[in-house]
């Protein structure tokens, strides 16, 4: 509940279009009811053949005649009381004064609205009865005009701001996903992430919309309605309501249960987004391993799953429609039944209790009956705003705990100067796992100096790539430090450490964008010229200006138009238009022919010179690019001085 409320006052932000939302609620509101109180006009012209005017005049007359007759009764009443020598008989001529006084204040207002009205209906009304049916019958045409203009405009507005927040949303998930270090990442993982981005904030923006659009309209349509039955007849309105408080009891049920399967729902939605991403990203390895009728029911059983929630959360949707009908209707049998009987027995009592100040007419029975009416419709249409808003109570349940989270990596409060250049990096008691029970490395020592060509050599598992994790500051040692310079890398801001940093993995990572584009990623201010000076030494060039569209081809998703030695390429020239200190190479020439090696050997031997080199690898030509080579098994770290031989 608390989540959805910051949402809603996020929106308050933009307040002036909220403000006018609600501005067109209120005149959707009191044109809704204008328009029904308008037969009130009609049907005594109607019955009557009277104009306004007239009608007035009479209904004045009528209640002077009325008041005369409660003050002579009044007075009658004072006398009995000042002559009355029994209490008990003083108490009950008392009860009859107030009463009579009660009338007589009903009269005096009744007279007083038809004196204040009279002269506004010789001045504007017509003075014929047809005439002044068809002008009241054209003011309810251009009412009703009226009316959907303000909820177009209504709708609109909200529309906007709900999506605005819903565009925000996006963008502080996606903001809080890339900042992010990896392990709190993947307590969502790319899958939850994608659910919540795509799902989760469109049923938070319909819950604003709900709130702002429907919340505030349908009631305000429903209190002007009954606000006019109250004006009617304020006792026979508390007796159509009866049924009011079983109803929000049931409402406030259906309510807890909806926002429960709506939490369940989304949870289900991730896993259902889990499976088909995994599948998309894998798919060459389910069909390598022909798993793919497995994957085909592993997808239906996740859907399967959304399916009984989806049809549970229908279950109570559809139920909180019946409970408001039931409750529109028991208002208005409730209404007739009790009106009825006053007006077909001429009785302003029901079993003793006073229902109006004297009995109604047809006419405010008729005109008591469509403000009912007029009541229920927004009373139906109000059940799929609160399920509107029970979804997006569920979603701001689940969306804002994810942008209170806190990377593990903190950022310095004020962060040191990175040394230009560094002059050594070292690894100091380093003891580290990507699980505290299991250690990947284990009191690891290493210095570095500038310009070294440092060779990482060993087993997979061994912990070869974590050291390199651990100097790009991916993840913090859980002992020991890793220091540039003597100064830690928790002390420096982790912009302008990895700055310093290119790093060429294995694992090529494209964007599906032109070649251009992935280049030009290492440094986005760079140049064409500077561009194609990287890729013709990562030996890029030669194979770029052969395709059709040359730097301007796309290269599909995570580069799969390529071929893997195309896209090794690329990510070097990436790594060399960085122009970085130190360059980092995870096996990044595992991919690579042996013509193309012998040119990136040259390249990277050429490129190295005055930089940090740091090289996990096996191949023969990268190991004599290396002035140490070092071995990292079981997470210990060993010197090795036959590089050749030990490789």
């Amino acid at each position: 509940m608390k989540y959805f409320f910051q949402a809603l006052k996020q929106a308050w932000r933009y307040w002036p279009a909220l403000v006018m939302a609600i501005g067109c609620s209120l005149g959707v509101a009191a044109l809704w009811s204008a328009n029904i109180a308008a037969l009130y006009p009609i049907i005594e012209t109607t019955f009557h053949g009277q104009s306004l005017q007239e009608w007035n005049r009479a209904r004045l007359e009528s209640h002077q005649k009325s008041l005369a007759a409660h003050e002579a009764k009044l007075r009658e009443i004072e006398d009995r009381v000042a002559k009355s020598p029994n209490e008990e008989v003083r108490a009950i001529v008392t009860l009859e004064r107030e009463v009579a006084q009660t009338q007589c204040q009903v009269e005096r207002a009744s007279i007083y609205s038809a004196q204040r009205l009279q002269p506004y209906f010789e001045r504007f009304m017509p003075s014929k009865p047809f005439a002044t049916v068809a002008l009241i019958a054209l003011f309810v045409a251009v009412a009703t005009a009226l009316k959907q203009v303000l909820m177009l405009v209504n709708t609109m507005t909200i529309s906007y701001v709900s999506q605005t927040i819903a565009r925000n949303m996006r963008g502080r998930l996606f903001d809080k996903a890339v900042a992010l270090d990896r392990p709190t990442f993947d307590t969502l993982g790319i899958s939850g992430y994608t659910a919540h981005i795509t799902h989760t904030t469109d049923m938070l923006a319909n819950g604003i919309t709900g709130f702002y659009g429907g919340a505030v309209t349908e009631p305000l349509r429903i209190l002007a309605c009954l606000g006019g039955a109250w004006f009617i007849s304020w006792r026979l309105t508390l007796a159509s309501l009866l049924l009011a408080p079983v109803a929000v009891v049931l409402i406030l049920f259906l309510n807890r249960r909806i926002r429960g399967l709506s939490v369940r729902m989304l949870d289900r939605s991730m896993n259902f987004h889990h499976v088909m991403l995994e599948v998309f990203n894998s798919l060459l390895t389910v069909q390598a391993n022909t798993m793919e009728d497995f994957e085909r029911q592993r997808f239906r059983n996740s859907t399967g799953q959304m399916r009984r929630f989806a049809m549970k959360s229908t279950l109570y949707n559809s139920l909180s429609h019946p409970v408001t009908e039931l409750l529109g209707m028991g208002i208005l049998c409730i209404g007739v039944i009790v009106s009825g009987y006053l007006v077909i027995n001429k009785q302003t009592h029901i079993l003793g209790i006073p229902m109006s100040d004297r009995p109604l007419t047809m006419t405010q029975l008729t005109v008591f009956f469509a403000l009912l009416v007029g009541a229920s419709d927004p009373l139906r249409k109000l059940s799929s705003v609160v399920t509107a808003v029970n979804n997006g109570m569920a979603a701001a349940g689940l969306l804002y705990p994810i942008l209170e989270r806190e990377s593990r990596l903190e950022e310095p409060a004020v962060p040191k100067a990175m040394p230009t250049p560094h002059e050594r990096i070292d690894f100091r008691d380093v003891l580290f796992g990507y699980t505290p029970q299991h250690p990947v490395l284990k009191g690891v020592n290493l210095s570095i100096q500038r310009g070294e060509h440092l060779a990482i050599v060993g087993p997979n598992g061994g912990g070869k790539s974590t050291l390199i994790n651990l100097l790009c500051r991916f993840y913090d040692p859980q002992q020991g430090a890793v220091t540039i310079d003597s100064v830690s890398l928790r002390e420096f801001a982790l912009k302008d450490l990895r700055s310093r940093i290119a790093i060429v993995t294995q694992q090529t990572e494209l964007f599906n964008e032109s070649i251009l584009h992935n280049i030009r990623y290492g440094r986005w201010d760079a140049t064409e010229e500077e561009i194609m000076a990287a890729a013709r030494l990562a030996r890029a060039d030669g194979f770029v200006s052969q395709l059709p569209q040359g730097y301007q081809t796309m290269v599909g998703p995570n580069g799969h138009r390529l071929s893997g030695g195309q896209r090794q390429r690329i990510t070097l020239a990436r790594a060399f238009l960085r122009n970085a200190e130190i360059l980092i190479l995870d096996e990044a020439t595992s991919q690579i022919d042996v013509e193309s090696e012998k040119l990136i050997h040259d390249a990277l031997a050429e490129y190295g010179q005055h930089r940090t080199l740091i090289m996990i690898t096996h191949r023969e030509s990268t190991l004599s690019l290396a002035s140490r080579v070092v071995r990292v098994e079981h997470g210990m770290l060993e010197p090795v001085e036959q590089t050749l031989r030990v490789a």
